[in-house]
């Protein structure tokens, strides 16, 4: 995914120098006219902004935090760091506190989209860190991708994949990505305001999801995903909530999870 979006970048007219831990994997950029480093510490000594996108978490750490390698080491105050791995918010966090006492500032940005939102430079991007930093940087994003959502401060594009955030934000942005669905779309606007009227009862997709298990089972086949999804909304309908739409499902969650989503 870097490649194609460093490629982006570079059709724009930007000097760009890179880092691969390969780095044969920097001959076709290098080839396009990208500058090639010997660690993240110097690409930071050239730069005005780094990006970063990696495996794990821990690659996250050693390539921004690392005292003699990593990207911190040397990038000046004034700088902008952007991780757009998908990585662990409290990590995101830490980075952002570690910048800011060098005066820089830092930004969190996951992506959706896959190698193929990459290439067409279709990415969801989803923000987290101060909402003037991403404002400066948004030239670069939107070579990158079409939605950018700023989701709150620093770890919030982090916990866009997982909770604790405005959840309409999180819906627009999630439906942009290789995550979206139909019922992403028309169903998740309806759970944000929890309007569980009814387009298809719950009820009668119990019996649809019963008529197809049977017939799997008739065949032999084994469908794990379709018998939880049945009995989540088996559990739905015995909560008294048949005669709510599907996407009522929530109301189930919540009370396995012991709280309200939204």
């Amino acid at each position: 995914m870097g490649t194609s979006m460093v490629g982006h970048i570079l059709k724009h007219g930007y000097d760009v120098t890179i880092f691969n831990r390969t780095l044969s994997k920097c001959d076709g950029l290098k080839k396009q006219g990208a500058s090639v480093a010997d660690s993240p510490a110097e690409v930071a000594k050239v730069s005005d902004i780094v990006f970063g996108i990696v495996g794990y978490p821990k690659d996250v750490r050693k390539v921004f935090l690392d005292p003699d390698w990593g990207v911190l080491a040397s990038l000046k105050s004034g700088g902008v760091i952007v991780d757009m791995t998908t990585s662990e918010p409290s990590l995101a966090k830490e980075i952002y506190d570690a910048a800011k006492l060098k005066g820089i500032s830092s930004l969190d940005a996951p992506v959706s989209g896959g190698d193929v939102g990459a290439k067409e430079a279709t990415l969801s991007i989803m923000v987290g860190g101060d909402h003037d930093t991403m404002e400066a940087t948004m030239p670069l994003f939107e070579i990158m991708g079409k939605n950018i959502r700023h989701m709150g401060g620093a770890g919030a594009g982090q916990h866009t994949k997982m909770s604790g955030l405005d959840i309409a934000e999180a819906i627009r942005a999630v439906s942009a990505g290789a995550a979206g669905s139909w019922s992403i779309s028309n169903l998740g606007p309806r759970i944000a305001n929890r309007n569980f009227d009814p387009g298809f009862f719950v009820e009668h997709f119990v019996k649809d999801m019963g008529i197809a298990l049977k017939e799997a089972e008739r065949m032999n086949l084994s469908l794990p995903g379709l018998a939880l999804a049945n009995q989540l909304y088996v559990a739905v309908k015995a909560q008294g909530h048949g005669r709510l739409g599907t996407q009522s499902l929530m109301l189930a969650l919540e009370q396995l999870n012991g709280i309200n989503f939204c």
